[in-house]
C-alpha cells in the first residue's frame, strides 16, 4: 500500500502549520481554508464582508477547524499591511503557507472600463499578490515546516482561454508563479 499503510490524512498532516488564505469566505478560497484546516493547519483568512466571514467562522468552529478571520480589502495597501500584522500576532511571527486567492472580476468589454475600475482590478488581482508576498516574506522565513514557507498564487482558466467581456481579467489571471522556498 502506498505510504506504508498510512491513510491519506496521516500522510498529508499539516498539524502545527500556519496558513494565510486571502478571499476565504467563498469559492475556491473557502475550499482551500477547509482543506488546510482539515489537515490540521491553523488558518487565518480574510474577505471584505464581515458578515460572511463571521458566518464561515462559526461553521468552521462548530466543525473543530482552527480558523481565525479578519476583514480586509486586499486592493488597499493599508489593509494588506494590517492583515499581515494580524497574522504575525495570531501565529507568533511565523507563517508556513501564503495563498494569494482573493480576486475580483468585472464582466464588460475592455473599451468600456473606467480608469478607476482598471486600477481597482489591478490592485486587487495583481498588486495584492506581490505586496502580500513581500510583507509575508519575513514570516515565511521563520516557517515551522521543513524546507521553509510556501507561496501559492491562485490563477484562473481565464488566463489561458479568452472569454467575451473579460479581456482585462483574462490578461491578469495568467499563472504568475507557484513557488516553494527551500
Amino acid at each position: 500500500m502506498a505510504g506504508g499503510g498510512m491513510s491519506r490524512e496521516e500522510r498529508w498532516s499539516l498539524a502545527g502549520a500556519t496558513a494565510l488564505v486571502t478571499g476565504g469566505s467563498k469559492g475556491i478560497g473557502h475550499a482551500i481554508v477547509e482543506e488546510l484546516a482539515g489537515h490540521g493547519a491553523r488558518v487565518h483568512t480574510c474577505a471584505r464582508s464581515a458578515a460572511e466571514l463571521e458566518e464561515c467562522r462559526r461553521r468552521w468552529e462548530s466543525r473543530g477547524l482552527q480558523v481565525t478571520v479578519s476583514v480586509c480589502d486586499v486592493s488597499l495597501r493599508a489593509h494588506r499591511e494590517q492583515l499581515v500584522e494580524t497574522v504575525k500576532q495570531v501565529f507568533d511571527g511565523k507563517l508556513d503557507i501564503l495563498v494569494n486567492n482573493a480576486a475580483q472580476i468585472l464582466a464588460k468589454p475592455g473599451v468600456e472600463w473606467t480608469s478607476e475600475e482598471y486600477s481597482h482590478l489591478m490592485a486587487t488581482n495583481l498588486e495584492s499578490c506581490f505586496h502580500l508576498s513581500q510583507l509575508a516574506h519575513p514570516l515565511l522565513l521563520r516557517a515551522s515546516i521543513a524546507g521553509g514557507g510556501s507561496i501559492v498564487n491562485i490563477s484562473s482558466l481565464g488566463g489561458t482561454l479568452g472569454f467575451p467581456g473579460l479581456a482585462i481579467y483574462n490578461h491578469l489571471k495568467k499563472p504568475l508563479c507557484k513557488c516553494r522556498r527551500n
